[in-house]
């Protein structure tokens, strides 16, 4: 069974840090190319960032570039996103997620981030 389990959302001000995790269990984490997916109030699911199987090539949505960093620890199952500068436009329940061609898998639990004063 596949699970991915995010932690490390919280509450932030503007122009501060957080640093999401995301556990994966139950297929080869290693073997997938993953993604960052979030979901602002009351809009559908936004891709973010997404990282090969190896971790040496990574992509980021135009809205995050130069604040974001995606990594991984394919020795501990790990995905990592590394926000900074954060906006409060940058609110959302952040998921993480296999990289579909065609988009992303499937989402889970999630972890709130919230950006405000």
């Amino acid at each position: 069974e596949v699970q991915l389990v995010e932690s490390g959302g919280g509450l932030v001000q503007p122009g501060g840090s957080l640093r999401l995790s995301c556990a994966a269990s139950g297929f080869t984490f290693s073997s997938y190319a993953m993604s960052w997916v979030r979901q602002a109030p009351g809009k559908g699911l936004e891709w973010v960032s997404a990282i090969n199987s190896g971790g040496g090539s990574t992509s980021y949505a135009d809205s995050v570039k130069g604040r974001f960093t995606i990594s991984r620890d394919n020795a501990k199952n790990t995905l990592y996103l590394q926000m900074n500068s954060l906006k409060p436009e940058d609110t959302a329940v952040y998921y993480c997620a296999k990289y579909l061609t065609t988009g992303w898998g499937s989402v889970y639990q999630g972890t709130q981030v919230t950006v405000s004063s």
